[in-house]
């Protein structure tokens, strides 16, 4: 069962705090997840802070960020874990690899630097500073675009064999849904890429299931 608040944007930074802390005392709720951005008078920092960390089941609490950077976490990003949990899954090891993530945000592109890091990928972060990108993101064994820009990794940016992780949600110049790589250029190129819609979107939604149960086994002490 789940519970929305679909809030008015005129809400206040403290009408928010005090439903949020009205959610941490509601034993049961295990898992609360604010639909971000939030409307610009609103402090974001602020009110994900304000989350209890162990209901925190999107993990962008200082808390959890903390003991994601440590290797010691409870839950982990959810759009992150569902790409390791991709690579798992076709038995794409990271270890020696040379990984390129592109975006260096707090939802994505920090953590998923930090998953990789954590099994033994040597990591470059690439963002709107980068010098030479094409060059950093075709040596690259795995790549993961994170930048929201439509079709923006175009075929001379990708290594020939590389494994191509697409993790924008844009639309292009005819309105359609599309990711940041230019798929149809690309894919001849890689020996995994995935689409958009329908690649790392349904892991994102099953790594917040998988959260959120761990979250109620953690509260009620069941193994």
């Amino acid at each position: 069962m789940s519970e929305e608040y679909a809030l008015p944007a005129s809400t206040t930074q403290d009408e928010l705090l005090d439903l949020v802390k009205t959610l941490n005392n509601k034993e049961d709720i295990n898992g609360i997840l604010v639909q971000l951005p939030l409307p610009k008078h609103l402090d974001d920092k602020a009110v994900i802070e304000a989350i209890d960390p162990s209901k925190d089941v999107d993990a962008f609490h200082a808390v959890n960020v903390g003991k994601i950077m440590l290797g010691e976490y409870d839950f982990l990003p959810c759009t992150p874990a569902g790409v390791m949990e991709m690579l798992h899954s076709y038995d794409i090891s990271v270890e020696g690899k040379e990984c390129v993530v592109i975006g260096r945000s707090n939802i994505v592109g920090k953590p998923m630097g930090m998953l990789l890091l954590h099994e033994n990928g040597t990591v470059t972060i690439c963002h709107s500073r980068t010098k030479n990108l094409t060059e950093v993101c075709r040596r690259a064994d795995i790549l993961v675009a994170a930048v929201g820009i439509p079709k923006f990794v175009k075929a001379d940016m990708v290594k020939d064999g590389a494994v191509v992780i697409d993790v924008g949600m844009d639309r292009d110049e005819n309105g359609k849904l599309c990711g940041d790589v230019d798929f149809e250029n690309v894919k001849d190129k890689c020996s995994f890429i995935t689409p958009v819609p329908g690649g790392v979107g349904p892991m994102t939604i099953s790594t917040l299931m998988k959260n959120t149960l761990k979250a109620c086994k953690l509260q009620n002490n069941i193994e």
